[in-house]
């Protein structure tokens, strides 16, 4: 079958990556890719949110699948533009991506179905929202409602930092569109776990287990990020968290958006805080978290395409997932002065090294071809250095290794992803 990734970054590589390993798939295209899934897919000159040029591709090449990698689109209604045509694609519809798309519904959405959160009040009046804060507890929490690249949450720690968010969200519009309207929330305290799943509008299957590291620096400093690392599983994720989240979290929100006549198929990527209260939603995505998907996917056993197409179909209950048991380590590897101001252009070294050998990958998040044909960072987030151990400290200290092997000029990276488990 013939196969259309949506997506540019290390988390369309991972996906890329996995769709190759099917029996099933014998050609790959990717919209519009970068370097690393270049090995993989040919890649397409069509921007992701080119819907109709997508879907004429699609059509044109007779692709039996399109998997949509990215939000933007997903919340855009890419997957409506393909149904609308009968093209087979695996992804949420516009009214459903909704989960991710909007902060305000998500949240009016667990308060209505007794999903556990953070205590919260929607905004869409910059004057209310200061008015709010007057009265507010410290620390507290400022999300702009729409998309914004994984950045749009501001932590305040004073009154002062509060009224410069609302600024800068509802006012300055640094998020653009996604600040029309904004969320207030309680800080909550915790650890950070991240569960993504399958879901066919009815049935949910989780998958393993992971956790981000979402702040620039080492030591959770500096600005958020799009993900400066990762690993999976999380040792602080329990059997009796994973009881509870099935019973009151995962389930009841496949539910509930069934219940609001938007029945969700695709990714549900649900964000934790684990409480001393116990386990609270932060907020879900509506595909594979990036760089979540570059850990979770090496882990996994089944084909990807027998899993997305029960997804489509609606008989995921026919399928059971399955991970390996090991551990993998992602680290980020990121142009100096990411998020804010950074160069690109540099040529990358080192990537050969990775040919061939087992339980290691470069998932290219940020690169492109130069005019005379070398490698080059293309972005802020660069490649996302994998490595596989038999637990978490081999995959880690196999990640550091590798970091090694990888130079371009202003490389970046945090010494600390998943030194948290060195507290297990």
């Amino acid at each position: 079958m013939k196969v259309l990734i949506v997506g540019s970054g290390g988390r369309e590589h991972a996906i890329a990556w996995k769709v190759a390993e099917s029996p099933r798939v014998d050609k790959i295209y990717c919209a519009p890719g970068n370097a690393g899934i270049a090995e993989y897919a040919e890649c397409v000159d069509i921007g992701a949110m080119e819907f109709d040029r997508l879907a004429d591709f699609a059509q044109e090449m007779g692709i039996d699948l399109t998997i949509i990698g990215m939000d933007d689109p997903l919340v855009g209604g890419v997957v409506d533009v393909f149904e609308a045509r009968g093209l087979r694609v695996f992804g949420p519809r516009k009214n459903a991506a909704i989960l991710e798309g909007s902060k305000a519904f998500s949240k009016d959405l667990m308060k209505k179905y007794d999903i556990p959160t953070a205590a919260y009040e929607n905004f869409d009046d910059p004057e209310k929202a200061l008015a709010y804060l007057e009265t507010a507890n410290f620390p507290i929490v400022l999300k702009a409602d729409g998309l914004a690249l994984g950045k749009g949450v501001l932590i305040c720690n004073t009154p002062e930092e509060a009224r410069e968010g609302v600024k800068t969200i509802m006012l300055d519009k640094k998020f653009g569109a996604a600040g029309n309207q904004m969320v207030i929330e309680e800080f909550m305290t915790g650890r950070e776990v991240s569960v993504l799943s399958f879901v066919d509008g009815k049935t949910i299957r989780i998958m393993t287990s992971a956790q981000d590291h979402k702040r620039a620096l080492d030591g959770d400093q500096g600005l958020n990020t799009g993900g400066m690392g990762t690993f999976s599983p999380s040792p602080f994720y329990t059997d009796e968290i994973d009881t509870f989240c099935k019973e009151y979290i995962y389930q009841r929100t496949v539910d509930a958006m069934a219940a609001e006549g938007r029945p969700f198929k695709g990714i549900i990527f649900f964000g934790l805080m684990l409480t001393e209260k116990g386990p609270k939603v932060l907020e879900y995505n509506a595909r594979f978290g990036d760089p979540e998907a570059q850990v979770v996917l090496p882990r996994m056993k089944n084909d990807i395409i027998d899993v997305m197409e029960a997804c489509v179909d609606g008989t995921l209950e026919n399928v059971e997932l399955e991970f390996e048991d090991n551990a993998v380590v992602c680290v980020v590897l990121a142009s100096d002065g990411y998020p804010v101001k950074y160069e690109k252009g540099f040529e990358i070294h080192g990537l050969e090294k990775f040919k061939g050998l087992e339980g290691y990958h470069v998932f290219h998040a940020g690169s492109k071809f130069s005019a005379d044909g070398k490698i080059v960072t293309n972005g802020g987030r660069v490649l996302g250095v994998t490595a596989t151990g038999k637990d978490l400290k081999a995959a880690r200290a196999n990640a550091y290794e590798a970091v090694k092997w990888i130079d371009f000029e202003n490389k970046y990276c945090r010494g600390d992803i998943g030194k948290a488990i060195d507290e297990v």
